[in-house]
């Protein structure tokens, strides 16, 4: 199959890319930097220049190429956003930039289309014990400051599945986590990634297994359907950074008071101290035949910290 991946040299897109060309598939990956069509040619990938929310540049380097498969797996995301400003980009890059993408694919031919979603568009809240799947309410909006976030989220999803003549499949990731241990351990070494004393529990899932995931549902997912890709343990912000803390003998993350965390931190801080939710991987284990390689965080974490030994 011939795929273009856009987000292709972000901390998820590299595995995707690498599991592409494992798989056989011809990968054109894009990039907006000359860093970017460097690490894509060492992977044995192709390389197209251009910014996803240039509708006008985008289509003028697809010109006369021909795909199978679209990616949409942009985010702008470098570091844990704070406040609402910080997820105004990745906004962008969801409602925009889905739109130029799908006319990218109509561009080379491609008739299926997989978009990056997040477990987030269930609502930034405590859903208690209730388990959530694809049948639960997403997309909801509520008078809150997280609305342009959740109504990014839907606008990917609904305009994969109502764009004409493309299969459109959505995956609502939970929290990544995994390949960017390290990035994780200078921040603990500078004291600068706090954690809530009390969060909630949040659904994660490793690099490698959403890539995976993401490279199945591409070949097999049915068009017009979203998938939840999480592992099968939910777990506290806090547990998780306080691992890899432990597995790289890093400094322990600084435990502050919700409260405080909120008021320096409006996104981040709700997103640690308030939200909490149990996300079902079923419906990906039982049409997808996927399943996390990694099960739950401290799977993830033992694997990384044998890497580094």
């Amino acid at each position: 199959m011939r795929v273009v991946v856009a987000g292709a040299t972000g901390v998820l897109g590299i595995p995707i890319v690498e599991r592409l060309l494992a798989a056989g598939h011809t990968v054109h990956g894009i990039t907006r930097s000359t860093d970017g069509v460097e690490r894509l040619t060492q992977l044995g990938a192709r390389a197209m220049i251009a910014d996803i929310l240039d509708r006008d540049e985008l289509l003028h380097v697809a010109r006369g190429a021909e795909a199978d498969a679209v990616l949409h797996e942009a985010t702008s995301l470098k570091k844990p956003p704070v406040g609402h400003a910080g997820m105004a980009a990745t906004n962008d890059l969801r409602i925009q930039g889905t739109a130029n993408l799908l006319d990218l694919a109509r561009e080379v031919g491609a008739t299926r289309f997989v978009t990056q979603s997040i477990v987030f568009g269930y609502g930034y809240s405590d859903h208690g014990d209730q388990v959530l799947t694809e049948d639960s309410p997403f997309g909801r909006t509520d008078g809150s400051p997280f609305d342009p976030h959740i109504a990014a989220m839907a606008s990917t999803e609904r305009q994969a599945f109502q764009a004409d003549g493309v299969e459109g499949i959505a995956l609502r990731y939970g929290l990544l986590y995994g390949d960017d241990v390290d990035t994780v351990v200078r921040m603990l070494r500078r004291r600068s990634l706090p954690v809530a004393r009390n969060g909630g529990r949040l659904a994660f899932v490793h690099h490698q297994d959403a890539a995976a995931a993401t490279v199945v549902a591409l070949e097999h997912a049915r068009g017009g359907e979203a998938y939840n890709i999480v592992d099968d343990t939910p777990a506290t912000f806090r547990e998780l950074i306080t691992g890899v803390a432990e597995a790289r003998h890093a400094p322990k993350p600084l435990v502050v008071p919700g409260w405080l965390l909120k008021r320096v931190a409006p996104y981040g801080g709700v997103v640690l101290n308030d939200v909490s939710m149990l996300v079902s991987n079923a419906k990906a284990k039982r049409e997808l035949g996927w399943s996390p390689r990694y099960p739950s965080y401290r799977d993830g974490l033992r694997t990384a910290s044998a890497q580094q030994t």
